[in-house]
């Protein structure tokens, strides 16, 4: 540290117009003191600015007022614009809405608690529509809660006959039945919502002989609460970018539109290499892997529900029928063009995980 006197000699010969190299050389100090110094006593770079008035000024008063009156409501920008336009406000909603945001009450999310489920406990079920009008495509997905393995099967209907034999399907691919399936609020599934009390819910009969026979527990998620069924959902999400989009349009390329059978046959492929293969971000385990534990907790396959007699009051002649042909390794509808031509355009494409 330089004394007071070697401080003033800085100072002095700065203001004679001496150079920083020049001082340092008088001295016999570096540069980088004379520097320092020279810099403690420099005036201010910058000045504060003065606040000027806003137009809204005259009128937060009252928008404290009609925010604290309206709680817990919250009142629209444009709706106070036009009360402040009747009192004399001429300036724009920017600044209104600014002011108001500093007013709103910050609310923390609700914390997403996750429920992981133990082995063979759960299967969540939803529908993906992907095609709507004459050439509908939606798609049957089943996660199984624990390990977070996947089926999917891309149908042309939702009716009731299509789900129980994607279902028939979904078992057979695990390799067994969960103990409880979770739907949302499928008709195919669900009659009515809480029709004989809290929580007792009337189920479609058809739908309820076919969870007798394989032995599961169907059971509803909560209304508006899709998180309820996160892992199905997340799934979805996951089918349509990584899986769905991709194909689709490489086929789009091509001048050709992806049609149930050519779905069908690429997804099955997709699960066991790619879906079912990947490294499971939440359980940080792959799914194929946690399957193999936990096909050791599903109940065993029972015989094909095609023998059983289901209620015509809930399914029409038609779908009996085709619940007896239906065949898991082949699909009934005729191909828009020549498969070579699918698997030309399929073969060589690699879906990312």
């Amino acid at each position: 540290m330089l004394t007071k006197e070697r401080c003033m000699e800085i100072r002095i010969l700065s203001r004679q117009g001496q150079s920083i190299r020049q001082i340092s050389k008088t001295l016999g100090v570096s540069r980088n003191t004379v520097r320092r110094y020279l810099r403690r006593d420099a005036p201010p770079s910058y000045q504060r600015e003065v606040q000027r008035p806003s137009k809204l000024d005259p009128h937060k008063a009252y928008l404290l007022g009609r925010v604290a009156a309206a709680r817990p409501h919250w009142l629209p920008g444009t709706v106070l614009l036009r009360e402040l336009r009747e009192r004399g406000y001429t300036g724009g909603i920017s600044i209104l809405r600014d002011f108001l945001r500093t007013l709103k009450p910050v609310t923390e999310a609700e914390p997403l608690r996750r429920f992981e489920t133990e082995p063979g406990e759960q299967m969540q079920v939803d529908w993906a529509v992907f095609r709507r009008g004459q050439d509908r495509l939606s798609a049957f997905i089943a996660t199984l809660g624990h390990s977070r393995a996947s089926y999917v099967e891309f149908v042309t209907d939702e009716r009731l006959d299509t789900l129980l034999v994607c279902h028939e399907h979904a078992f057979a691919f695990f390799g067994g039945v969960p103990r409880k399936v979770l739907y949302d609020n499928m008709k195919t599934v669900v009659v009515a919502r809480d029709a004989y009390g809290p929580g007792e819910h009337c189920l479609q009969a058809g739908f309820v002989d076919f969870a007798g026979h394989y032995g599961f527990q169907p059971r509803l998620c909560r209304p508006y609460r899709a998180q309820t069924k996160g892992k199905v959902e997340r799934f979805i999400h996951y089918l349509r970018y990584s899986f769905y989009h991709p194909l689709s349009s490489r086929l789009a390329q091509a001048g050709l539109a992806l049609d149930v059978h050519t779905a069908n046959r690429e997804v099955l492929g997709w699960l066991r290499e790619v879906a079912n293969r990947r490294r499971h971000a939440t359980t940080g385990a792959v799914p194929a892997e946690r399957l193999a534990q936990e096909r050791a907790q599903l109940l065993p396959l029972p015989r094909p529900y095609r023998g059983q007699q289901i209620s015509r009051s809930s399914l029409p002649e038609r779908a009996i029928g085709r619940l007896a042909d239906a065949d898991f390794s082949e699909h009934q509808q005729p191909l828009q063009h020549p498969l070579s031509v699918y698997q030309q355009l399929c073969e060589p494409a690699e879906m990312s995980p």
